[in-house]
């Protein structure tokens, strides 16, 4: 079967965290439209995201050989083993669903460490004639993006406020998932009507998102 990688980054449970419902409610209308897709989950939150020290690494994003990793310590051993798993997984699936608030006009800093984290020679990268080229466009692949922000950003100021949702499209294009959807959550404000009324404005643009996936 082909696989959605649903990716929550918010410490907020799903009752509270405006995003991760928006998002709750695609992945159920997603799976009703796709019966030949599973989901799993990562709740960066929760999940353990190794950092990048230099030990676990033989060359620039590179991470050391099987052979070489049982000279590590037991610890640095598990932390290689944890970036291979993440890493698997991402390239395992077909599409991704990622949910997350604005923060500081961009995104909490786990997703950035999980990014940062999948990027490897050979896997999702390649390095190549001094260049590097995304290896992710093997088959089709749709990204969809589900951001919420207190306020309603204008489009003209997208490239200034907005700069979360651009990072994650063009890295996740670089490395060859070349389609990319937003499914704004705008306008969550400070009171529960406020957020509901952003939440269920999202929520009817569902269908058309999945509409226009490709995996």
């Amino acid at each position: 079967m082909k696989k959605l990688l649903y990716i929550s980054v918010n410490s907020k449970s799903e009752e509270l965290s405006a995003s991760k419902t928006v998002a709750r409610k695609f992945i159920d209308r997603f799976l009703e439209v796709n019966k030949d897709f599973i989901v799993e989950e990562v709740d960066l939150y929760k999940e353990h995201i190794p950092r990048l020290e230099y030990t676990y690494f033989e060359k620039r994003n590179c991470l050391v050989s099987e052979e070489d990793a049982k000279k590590l310590s037991y610890k640095d051993r598990k932390e290689v083993q944890q970036k291979r798993n993440l890493t698997d997984q991402f390239i395992d699936a077909n599409a991704y669903v990622i949910a997350a608030p604005m923060w500081s006009l961009s995104f909490p800093a786990p997703l950035k460490e999980y990014i940062d984290c999948i990027m490897q020679d050979n896997r999702t990268i390649k390095f190549k004639d001094g260049e590097v080229v995304g290896l992710l466009d093997d088959i089709p692949r749709t990204m969809v993006y589900i951001q919420s922000s207190g306020g309603h950003i204008p489009w003209i100021l997208s490239p200034v406020m907005n700069k979360g949702v651009h990072y994650v499209e063009g890295i996740m294009k670089f490395i060859g998932i070349k389609k990319f959807k937003e499914l704004p959550v705008n306008g969550t404000g400070f009171t529960e009507e406020e957020k509901q009324e952003a939440v269920n404005k999202a929520i009817m643009e569902i269908d058309d998102v999945i509409a226009s996936m490709k995996f």
